[in-house]
């Protein structure tokens, strides 16, 4: 399945053999300290800067709604962010993934994104819902 939005992630995510959890990280950015000219034009202009994770959240399919569902919840924590990183984690025997089975995988991905790793693994969104693609 080609999944070209939140709404066709979530449907790749039920059709799955195993019971899904998805796991979200949102992220701010910033700019570098010492940046150059150059990159914070890029940044001012919202492409480029340092990305940080601000909150962390696991949720099983049936807790998901659409992604402005998703957006509004996360204005409940008064912690701003420009993306969000998503990934799936799959259950064993007809069972999904406990939360405590999902923190060790979030910290994987806060690891990733702070010691500046490869986010091309993982679906991205900005606050708009648009899919975002790391190079």
């Amino acid at each position: 399945m080609n999944i070209t939005n939140y709404e066709s992630l979530l449907l790749a995510a039920k059709q799955q053999a195993e019971p899904q959890r998805l796991l979200f990280v949102f992220l701010e950015a910033s700019l570098p300290k010492d940046h150059e000219d150059d990159v914070a034009n890029l940044f001012h202009s919202g492409r480029g800067g340092e990305l940080q994770a601000v909150m962390c959240v696991d949720k099983t399919l049936e807790e998901l709604g659409s992604f402005s569902d998703l957006v509004e919840e996360s204005k409940n924590m008064e912690k701003d962010w420009k993306l969000v990183l998503v990934a799936g984690l799959s259950g064993k025997n007809g069972v999904a993934p406990s939360s405590a089975e999902t923190e060790q995988p979030l910290k994987m991905m806060v690891h990733t994104v702070e010691s500046g790793g490869d986010l091309s693994k993982f679906m991205a969104f900005d606050r708009n819902g648009t899919p975002v693609q790391f190079g």
